[in-house]
């Protein structure tokens, strides 16, 4: 514990800042039509309601075609004035001060580079794009250069090279990127082509109003036909690169599964789910999958083994074999995750139009599954 005289002073930053998020996210900023621009700048008085709110907030809110990192940047350009002077970003805004903005928000050159990679594009207009990812793909660049060997063939190089705009919310390395998926999992994800779209999508899977549904095939016999796994998730602590629902704290996850069929065959006993998530945490189907028992086909960081075999005789205490020896099985294997994302219904940012999308279980997960059943 901090000296006496320490504990107030420690608290109170934190509390202010806290209290400061709150009241601007409560805040509702009217926002400024685009078309208000003469000789090339922008020129508006500042609303009511934007009093004692910081600048670079304010503007990111009134003005939808622009993020709130763009803002910033052209702050820091000098292309800012308010009453006449230059803006910064922390100042706070006063009702009526008179704001020009001088030219518009070009974005920097975007460090990923455009690559033609097929895409399989399901649902298209001109704010967001749905796309059927296959699994082996990245969604966008890692650790280390973006144009390095490592980097390339991610979805976002391919869509750079298939859309001619995307939004920038996300950042010079995942522009139109509003959720992900793994890397070895396939399936429906959402692309944002405009910074508008793209913060009432993010508003949207942060009040959970998507409704995401994927196919799993997990090892052994899952009991119940539906059930709910709320399990808050954590990072591991030993091995970095794994989730765990072991630890204390994390943050809140709900999976809702269903079974699809259960299946006995010479390899073993395996269920087909079909699984519904309110949240989205990094890796949150398989550890809450492997949490109750049951590691998704194929992946190995979560318990899955990396070949299917016959399960071993049983003996019983004499030695003799209490089951008849099966014919011989060859050892099945499969070099991704059983996991697709294979519907995905949502109400359309702009329009409010229902959106249902489904996309068929990739061709490597079909034939594996017939494979196993023969």
């Amino acid at each position: 514990m901090l000296p006496k005289g320490q504990r107030r002073r420690s608290v109170r930053p934190q509390y202010v800042i806290a209290r400061s998020a709150v009241q601007e996210e409560e805040t509702v900023i009217p926002q400024i039509e685009s078309d208000d621009l003469e000789d090339g700048v922008r020129s508006f008085t500042a609303d009511a309601v934007a009093a004692g709110h910081r600048l670079d907030f304010y503007l990111s809110k009134a003005l939808p075609d622009i993020s709130r990192a763009r803002v910033q940047l052209l702050i820091d350009n000098g292309q800012v004035r308010v009453d006449g002077k230059p803006a910064s970003a922390k100042q706070k805004v006063t009702a009526g001060q008179q704001i020009e903005i001088e030219g518009e928000p070009r974005p920097e050159p975007l460090h990923a580079t455009p690559e033609n990679i097929p895409l399989d594009i399901i649902y298209e207009d001109k704010d967001l794009a749905v796309v059927n990812k296959p699994a082996g793909m990245m969604v966008h660049a890692g650790a280390g250069s973006p144009d390095s060997e490592h980097n390339r063939g991610t979805l976002v190089n391919a869509l750079l090279y298939h859309f001619q705009e995307l939004s920038e919310v996300g950042g010079d390395l995942r522009p139109g990127i509003v959720h992900r998926l793994d890397k070895q999992t396939s399936g429906l994800i959402l692309v944002a082509k405009n910074d508008s779209t793209h913060r009432k999508l993010s508003e949207m899977f942060a009040r959970r109003q998507f409704e995401k549904i994927y196919i799993a095939l997990v090892h052994g016999r899952v009991a119940t036909n539906s059930g709910t796994i709320n399990a808050a998730i954590h990072r591991d602590t030993i091995r970095r690169t794994r989730m765990t629902t072991r630890r204390m704290g994390g943050r809140s996850a709900v999976s809702h599964y269903t079974v699809i069929d259960r299946f006995i065959t010479s390899r073993g006993v395996f269920t087909l789910v079909e699984i519904r998530i309110e949240t989205g945490r990094t890796h949150q189907i398989r550890v809450h999958m492997s949490s109750i028992g049951h590691a998704v086909v194929g992946d190995t960081l979560y318990g899955a083994p990396a070949k299917i075999v016959a399960p071993a005789v049983q003996k019983s205490a004499r030695g003799a074999s209490t089951s008849p020896a099966p014919a011989k099985v060859e050892p099945l294997s499969l070099d991704r995750n059983f996991l697709h994302a294979a519907r995905l219904r949502f109400a359309h940012p702009q329009t409010n139009k229902q959106i249902a999308l489904e996309a068929p279980l990739a061709p490597e997960l079909a034939a594996f599954l017939e494979k196993l059943k023969s």
